[in-house]
């Protein structure tokens, strides 16, 4: 008796993935999300192209095309007048002098912090690490009225030391150094306690060379803020032979050389301000971005 079987099936092929409707897709998003992102870096960059244009342009040139960037013709003018006619070299000595010593005092005092909140067992270690977070969450324009004050009774008020000292420690750098601090392996500082290390020793020469990519970061950040500081110069000191950068530019802005806009000389002052920020950056950018890593990896 024969058993009816039913005829075998043929399975078709599988479908290939349709590449080709993807990939029209994946282009058209890729265009349009760098369109978007030109677009915006165009936006932030112009206002640094206009200060570029205007300080090459004649005055009567920059007041009548303010927002063109191309000056015609090319005039140098500007740049005679500010270091013929202005005190920006004194104002650039005393922002290098407040600068260097700041960004020295920042780096090492913000590291030993950053050490001690890390690794030091002490009573009230918590607290201390708490009031570190509250002053980074304070304004510091609620602050300029008590800083004020302090100067005053302490007698330090309109001098170098008044426009130094208190600039020497900022909060947010020595959260930085404790965060990288932190993940520092314990074992390391054991093996130097072992061959009879104190702790200085330990943080000085054992954990502070490995914490180079947070030191770099902290000495951009402290370079970037003590140069652009302007409102503790403004409650700090009155004497004009000691304004810095940013209050001696802030004096050419509210029109302290006479009448007239002045656009070419304030814009070309303002643009030989920022050249030493800029410099800095570009020359540890690979070390900020690499420090900016390691520290995003290891959070």
């Amino acid at each position: 008796m024969a058993i009816a079987t039913d005829p075998p099936r043929t399975q078709s092929p599988p479908s290939a993935p349709d590449h080709g409707r993807r990939r029209p897709r994946g282009l058209v998003n890729t265009f349009v999300g760098y369109a978007i992102l030109v677009f915006f870096g165009l936006v932030f960059l112009y206002p640094f192209v206009i200060q570029i244009g205007n300080s090459f342009k004649t005055e009567s040139d920059a007041a009548a095309n303010p927002l063109s960037p191309f000056p015609g013709p090319v005039d140098l003018t500007s740049f005679e007048k500010i270091f013929a006619g202005t005190n920006f070299p004194l104002w650039m000595g005393n922002s290098l002098l407040v600068t260097i010593i700041v960004t020295i005092g920042r780096v090492f005092l913000a590291s030993l912090a950053g050490y001690a909140l890390a690794r030091l067992r002490f009573r009230g270690r918590s607290a201390v690490f708490a009031g570190v977070i509250a002053v980074i969450a304070v304004p510091g324009v609620v602050l300029l009225i008590p800083k004020f004050l302090v100067l005053n009774q302490l007698g330090i008020y309109n001098s170098y030391t008044g426009l130094i000292l208190p600039l020497l420690v900022d909060a947010a750098q020595v959260f930085i150094m404790k965060q990288f601090f932190e993940s520092v392996p314990v074992s390391v500082e054991e093996a130097a306690r072992i061959d009879g290390a104190g702790v200085f020793r330990t943080y000085w020469s054992v954990v502070l060379p490995m914490a180079r990519p947070a030191l770099i970061t902290v000495t951009i950040l402290a370079f970037q803020g003590s140069w652009n500081e302007f409102p503790h110069s403004l409650v700090a000191v009155q004497d004009p032979d000691l304004f810095t950068l940013p209050r001696g530019l802030a004096d050419l802005v509210s029109g302290s050389l006479g009448q007239g806009t002045q656009y070419p000389l304030k814009l070309g002052a303002a643009l030989l301000a920022t050249i030493p920020v800029a410099v800095i950056f570009v020359i540890f950018q690979r070390y900020f971005v690499r420090g900016a890593n390691e520290g995003a990896d290891k959070g």
